[in-house]
C-alpha cells in the first residue's frame, strides 16, 4: 500500500547577511551597496578591504578575518580568478583554515551557500 506523502519545503535563511549581487561597481549585501572591496562574515561586514593587488597580499592583511575564527575563507579576486602568493596559501594551511580563491561572483555565491549551512565562513570580496 502506498501512502500519499506530501512534503512541504521551506527556504531557511540562517545567515544574517546575504550577498544579493555583484557588479563591476558594487557589492550588494542585504539592501546596502558597497562600492569598494569588503571583508565579511555571515554576521557582519568587517570593513572595506584595501585596494591592493592580489599578488601583494600578505598574512597581516587578513588579521581582522583571522580574528573571526573562520573554518574557511573565500577570496574573491574580482571579475577573473587571480592566484595570491603561495606563502599566503601556506599561512592558511598552517592555521588549519581552508582558503579558496575564485572570481568575486563565484565567491559571493559560495559564501551564501556556506553561510546558510551555518558554516564559519569569511569572505574577502574584491571589485
Amino acid at each position: 500500500m502506498l501512502r500519499d506523502a506530501r512534503l512541504k519545503f521551506t527556504r531557511e535563511m540562517s545567515a544574517r547577511l546575504v550577498i544579493r549581487s555583484v557588479s563591476e561597481s558594487a557589492i550588494r549585501v542585504n539592501d546596502e551597496d558597497y562600492s569598494q572591496s569588503i571583508a565579511m562574515t555571515p554576521e557582519t561586514v568587517l570593513g572595506e578591504w584595501p585596494d591592493k593587488p592580489i599578488a601583494e597580499l600578505i598574512p597581516d592583511d587578513f588579521a581582522d578575518v583571522f580574528d573571526t575564527k573562520p573554518e574557511v575563507v573565500l577570496l574573491g579576486t574580482g571579475p577573473t580568478n587571480v592566484f595570491p602568493p603561495r606563502e599566503l596559501m601556506f599561512t592558511f594551511a598552517r592555521k588549519g583554515i581552508g582558503f579558496e580563491v575564485m572570481d568575486t561572483p563565484a565567491a559571493a555565491r559560495t559564501f551564501n551557500v556556506l553561510a546558510n549551512e551555518g558554516r564559519r565562513v569569511a569572505a574577502v570580496l574584491c571589485l
